[in-house]
């Protein structure tokens, strides 16, 4: 009974054996057919496969194809591409033997990485005005953004917000106040006397305006010119007035400046 098991075992072992050496191919071979071929080298593909009575024919990879390590393939791999529109550019182009490498384009970022590549990068946040960059953007990081604090400012593209200027020390006055997107808009103050000087003169214009169109007015009716009309006489006065005024004013701010 023992020696009947004894050659089972054995019998079972040896065919094991036989069946692991049939279907076994070495690390650097394939397995076509039946038959243990030798793999072709990164950069190639199968031309042939091996026989009986011959080995394996290979050709090199052409185009945007490759192959990175030794391999039983019919056909090459076709080459990735680097889409402008998934925010990508070619990093290292491909070779018969490696694969085309993207990263990001320039302010993106990535967020499918995949090996050493990039599949696909969007573009970082942009701060808005009265904000300022805390971090700035990475090829593998967004960029954050961060609120300006009273009294500062930023359009957004400030690493760091910006004081609002004090017309104080400039011996200006503040003609809009800051806001924390915009500085403060500072002007330069008019003096007192010349204030008061063009307050003067436009009142004493407008008393003669005034006393002007009153003695017109007399006159016309003593003439008895009723049908004149006042109205289209003062019009063409106030204009002249107005436009006698804005001249004024603006001859004063010249001198001042």
């Amino acid at each position: 009974m023992i020696s009947s098991l004894k050659h089972t075992f054995i019998t079972t072992v040896f065919f094991l054996d036989i069946e692991m050496y049939i279907c076994t191919c070495a690390r650097a071979e394939y397995e076509i057919n039946g038959e243990c071929c030798p793999m072709c080298p990164p950069g190639g593909r199968v031309f042939r496969h091996c026989t009986e009575f011959t080995s394996t024919t290979c050709k090199q990879c052409v185009g945007l194809t490759y192959t990175d390590e030794p391999n039983g393939l019919a056909n090459c791999i076709s080459c990735t591409v680097c889409d402008a529109g998934q925010g990508l550019r070619i990093k290292t182009a491909c070779t018969r033997t490696s694969d085309t490498v993207c990263e990001p384009l320039e302010g993106f970022y990535c967020t499918d990485e995949y090996s050493v590549s990039c599949r696909y990068a969007v573009e970082h946040t942009k701060c808005s005005p009265g904000q300022y960059i805390k971090q700035k953007g990475t090829a593998l990081k967004d960029a954050e953004c961060a609120e300006c604090a009273d009294g500062t400012y930023s359009n957004g593209s400030l690493q760091i917000c910006k004081p609002h200027s004090l017309c104080e020390d400039f011996e200006l006055t503040e003609i809009t106040k800051g806001t924390n997107s915009l500085d403060a808009e500072c002007g330069k103050k008019l003096p007192v006397a010349l204030i008061a000087g063009v307050s003067l003169v436009m009142v004493v214009v407008l008393v003669g305006f005034l006393i002007a169109i009153v003695r017109m007015r007399r006159k016309c009716q003593l003439r008895g010119k009723f049908h004149i009309n006042l109205r289209m006489v003062f019009n063409l006065s106030f204009k002249c007035f107005i436009i006698k005024l804005e001249s004024l004013v603006t001859f004063l701010f010249q001198t001042v400046s």
